[in-house]
Formats: C-alpha cells, sequence, structure tokens
C-alpha cells in the first residue's frame, strides 16, 4: 500500500474521534444530536492541529460485543462519519469495536471511507468479551464481493487481549500479512494509552518487509520522535485529550504541539541519514 497517494504523506499520523455512547450502548445518553457535534468539534480540532488522517470509532460504547454490533450502531456510525466528512477533507477511517470488521467495511464501502482498523483480523484472543476469533477469509472475501478498495489496517497481538499460543511478534506480523492479507498492521502496547517498545517496533517492521507498521496506542509528544524511527505512522488519541485524559474532548493546543513533535523528529532523522557520520562502516 502507497501511504503517501492515501495521505500525501510518506509518514502520517492519524487522529481518532471517540464517539460518545451510540444507541443501545448501556451509557447512551437519548441524543445522537450530542454525538454528532462533539465528533465533529474533534474532527475540526484534529484537521486543524494538522493530523494527516482520520479514524472513527465507538470507543465509549463498552462493554462491547466481541462480534458483529447491532444495526442501529452502523446506522450511526454512518451518520456520524458523514457529517466529518462534510467538514473536512482528510483521509477517514473506521473502527467498529470490538472486532465488527465487516460492518466497518460496509459503512466504508458505501460513504467512501478509505481504512477500517480490524483489532482480530488473524489468530485467537483472549480479551474482556471472551475468545475472538479472526475472521480474515469471510472479510476479504466481502471487500471483494462488494468491490471495494477500502484499505484494512489489522491490529498485531491487540491490546487489551493476550493470544492463545505463545506469543511471536515476527510470525503473528508475517500471518496478518501473509495470510491474513492486511494492508497495514498496528502494534499496540498492552492497553490504550501505552505505547510499544522500541524493539518490537523494529522487529514488527523487519517482519513486515515493506508493508506499513503503525503505532496503534500510547503516542505523545514526548515520545513520538522516537516511536517513529522504527515506524510508518501512529493512530493516536489519549495524549491528544485535555489533560491527556481519556474520557475529554481533542485539544487543539495538544494536536499541534504533537504534530510539531512530530515535524523536529522528522526532521532530526533526514538530517541524521544525510549526515557523513551517521553512514556505519563495516570491516
Amino acid at each position: 500500500m502507497d501511504l503517501y497517494q492515501l495521505f500525501k504523506t510518506r509518514t502520517p499520523i492519524i487522529g481518532v474521534v471517540h464517539l460518545l455512547p451510540l444507541p443501545t450502548s448501556p451509557r447512551w445518553g437519548g441524543s445522537l444530536k450530542a454525538v454528532i457535534d462533539r465528533a465533529e468539534q474533534e474532527a475540526l480540532a484534529l484537521a486543524s492541529g494538522g493530523v494527516d488522517g482520520l479514524m472513527v470509532e465507538n470507543f465509549f460504547d463498552a462493554p462491547f460485543t466481541k462480534s458483529q454490533v447491532d444495526p442501529v450502531v452502523v446506522s450511526a456510525m454512518t451518520v456520524v462519519v458523514q457529517r466529518i466528512q462534510n467538514l473536512v477533507s482528510l483521509p477517514i477511517g473506521l473502527n467498529v469495536l470490538r472486532n465488527d470488521g465487516r460492518s466497518g467495511l460496509a459503512i466504508a464501502s458505501c460513504i467512501k471511507a478509505q481504512f477500517i482498523r480490524v483489532n482480530v483480523l488473524t489468530g485467537v484472543m483472549a480479551t474482556d468479551q471472551g475468545l475472538i476469533e479472526g475472521d480474515a477469509h469471510q472479510l476479504l472475501r466481502y471487500r471483494r464481493e462488494l468491490g471495494s478498495d477500502v484499505k484494512i489496517f489489522a491490529d498485531v497481538l491487540v491490546k487489551h487481549a493476550r493470544p492463545l499460543s505463545s506469543p511471536n511478534l515476527t510470525v503473528a506480523v508475517k500471518d496478518t500479512i501473509e495470510r491474513g492479507l492486511a494492508d497495514a498492521v498496528i502494534l499496540s502496547g498492552w492497553a490504550t494509552g501505552t505505547p510499544p517498545n522500541l524493539e518490537d517496533l523494529e522487529l514488527a517492521t523487519q517482519a513486515a518487509n515493506g508493508t506499513p507498521v503503525f503505532i496503534g496506542s500510547g503516542a505523545s509528544w514526548e515520545n513520538i520522535a522516537t516511536l517513529m524511527q522504527a515506524a510508518d505512522g501512529a493512530i493516536v488519541s489519549s495524549s491528544l485529550k485535555r489533560q491527556g485524559r481519556i474520557e475529554q474532548p481533542i485539544d487543539p493546543n495538544r494536536v499541534s504541539q504533537f504534530m510539531e513533535a512530530v515535524r523536529q523528529g522528522w526532521n532530526l532523522k533526514t538530517d541524521e541519514q544525510k549526515s557523513p557520520s551517521s553512514v556505519k562502516l563495516h570491516s
């Protein structure tokens, strides 16, 4: 997948819009207008701060179903994403939690969104929703049936979960790409707000062999320059919120600060690549 063609940059930063609870959620507040207003506010804050793409997810619908969401969630997310598309021209994706890639793909295909995130595309993960099995077989065939070119960004050893088998990052990355046919892979820390370590990112990038690798959690203005040394892009939300608190809305100042750190890190990386002293000599 050509990241530049999709995001107009080779190192995209994707800002996440966490939707307020949707209908049928235990915390549903009764007003879809409130959900839309908050989503539009966050999308504008992310876009004005300089992110390269957006992802919309039903984050506050917890506790999640482990597979197919209620049809009203699909309807609500479709409406919200269309409203966001009317406001900003950035590439946009969806993550229908906890693992409803089919609904995400259906929404994205109908409204011309560019990508979806799938938490478990291959393998079996033990989660707080129970055992979640990857369903790449059905999802990829559904994409072909729809005649869709929506890209699939797939988590590897997803956060808030543990694999049933012994975790081997290299094997998991290769299986997700070669057997699950993911267009990009995502590597996270153990939970929302915790980053992957640099060594794991380097292993994942090596195993991916040219398929884009995204940081899936824990990116902040303090660590993004370091983490991006071993990744192609990042998906970020928690650190961009007011006071860094997950329940708060996106803070435009934090977005700008984060994107400035990304630019500084990229400039430093470019300077190091140009510097003769960065060339390693082998005897």
